[in-house]
């Protein structure tokens, strides 16, 4: 993977033209944030454009407050852009044209749930699933929590709950439940930063397995380029606020990877490249 330079600030490598898919999941067009308003406004992210298209992976790397996860949230439509565009499957993002699934670093389980139900949750909320859950909560939709369950290795602790599972356990559960109403787009915002390095590396597998086998599309946020460079098919480095996209790179290293894989000197490099890279745009 060739880490390219800083592009000048009115550039974005993301602006080139992709071929190969019939529409994108999801697209900035030259959308910023600004919060605050006069002498105390405080721009988040710079005019940004992004492609996503239907079925890929893209992480966001960069420093913190680059404006990784103001992406996330324009994008799920919890803040609105100061200017610019955002589209989510064609449409506004206002116009919830796509299903969205969302895992964060904290699990947010509802304790006195067990994890079946918990998973289940997303099935009783979000159309067209919902105005089936009373005839199908102990039919279908009880099958696909545990279908979806025994894929993450959890098949025995369906009726546990969540303060009954480790940290690792839980965040399983939680892709678990992002994923059990066969979302188009999913955010991941940091799903494994609290867990210890051997747990969140069994996770990364998981997740790809979820992946390779489901195909939604993906945007996630991290910090651990390791998990950039496992998961993603391509990889953005965010600049320092006002955070803007300034390399937007594929990476080139088949699928499905293993975590041998890691210490490759292919990968050391790709790593090592975008480690350069973010300390130049952290200055």
């Amino acid at each position: 993977m060739n880490i390219a330079a800083p592009l000048p600030p009115t550039e974005s490598p993301a602006e080139a033209p992709r071929t190969g898919r019939a529409r994108n999941a999801l697209e900035l067009q030259n959308a910023s944030v600004v919060f605050g308003s006069g002498d105390m406004a405080v721009t988040a992210l710079a005019p940004t454009n992004l492609k996503l298209p239907d079925g890929d992976f893209l992480a966001l790397v960069g420093p913190s407050g680059c404006g990784k996860s103001t992406i996330l949230r324009l994008v799920s439509n919890l803040i609105k852009p100061s200017e610019g565009v955002v589209l989510v499957g064609g449409r506004e993002a206002a116009a919830k044209q796509l299903r969205i699934g969302m895992a964060f670093q904290n699990p947010t389980m509802l304790p006195w749930l067990t994890i079946e139900q918990n998973v289940m949750m997303p099935l009783k909320i979000v159309p067209p699933f919902k105005a089936r859950f009373r005839a199908e909560r102990k039919g279908e939709f009880r099958d696909r929590v545990h279908q979806l369950l025994a894929q993450v290795g959890l098949t025995d602790f369906a009726g546990h709950y969540p303060w009954q599972l480790s940290g690792g356990m839980l965040q399983r559960s939680n892709l678990c439940r992002a994923l059990i109403h066969e979302p188009d787009l999913l955010l991941l915002d940091e799903p494994f930063g609290a867990l210890d390095q051997f747990t969140r590396e069994e996770l990364w597998q998981t997740l790809q397995d979820l992946y390779l086998d489901r195909k939604p599309t993906v945007l996630l946020v991290t910090h651990d380029l390791r998990e950039a460079g496992f998961l993603a098919n391509r990889i953005c480095v965010m600049s320092a606020r006002p955070g803007r996209i300034i390399s937007d790179e594929t990476v080139n290293i088949p699928q499905p990877r293993d975590i041998d894989m890691i210490y490759s000197p292919e990968f050391v490099e790709m790593t090592q490249g975008l480690r350069e890279l973010i300390a130049q745009v952290r200055k």
